[in-house]
């Protein structure tokens, strides 16, 4: 088998399968089309910030339930250098809910397009209504979230759906490797 023919058909192979031969759960994607030019879910980290600076490490990854009812983590757990650090609106939008829930103070923006970040534990002196822009301080970070180090809990819903937050910050596209052509 030719060298090119061979490296076409390792990059056929699902990522999802080890050495074994055992398949893996894949993680979830959005569609190739939400990423399209001109879409309201376009490539969203070509805009949105870290709600926390400087960037930081994620403590507890995006892990959603298979069914809404159950267990799961319905967003990312950012570490922050302290306790009292300010958190901030990562895109332009609205207050719509800034209060307790349960026993953390939350704050939730409503970014357009169906999109809502919140954020706890979050001590705000914003109300619902009151507009925010990219960037501008929100609230400061409480203790209390993350039991060893210091961090903000970060979830995203697009209308009903929790989604991954990093999809925002980050570029999480799979990288796809194409054939080498041309002489040896």
């Amino acid at each position: 088998m030719k060298a090119s023919a061979l490296l076409a058909a390792l990059l056929l192979l699902p990522a999802s399968v080890t050495p074994a031969g055992e398949v893996m759960s894949a993680p979830r994607a959005r569609p190739a089309a939400a990423y399209a030019t001109g879409t309201p879910h376009a490539a969203p980290w070509q805009n949105w910030e870290w709600p926390v600076s400087p960037k930081p490490a994620v403590v507890r990854s995006f892990d959603p339930p298979d069914k809404p009812w159950m267990s799961g983590h319905r967003g990312v757990d950012l570490r922050a250098s302290h306790d009292g650090v300010p958190v901030t609106s990562p895109e332009a939008g609205t207050v719509s809910f800034a209060g307790v829930v349960v026993d953390r103070p939350v704050i939730t923006i409503d970014h357009g397009n169906g999109l809502r970040s919140s954020f706890e534990p979050v001590e705000s002196p914003l109300t619902a209504g009151d507009m925010v822009a990219k960037g501008d301080t929100i609230g400061t970070l409480l203790p209390g979230h993350c039991e060893t180090v210091t961090c903000v809990h970060w979830g995203v819903r697009r209308g009903d759906d929790y989604v991954n937050p990093l999809e925002f910050v980050l570029d999480l596209r799979p990288s796809i490797l194409l054939p080498i052509t041309g002489p040896p």
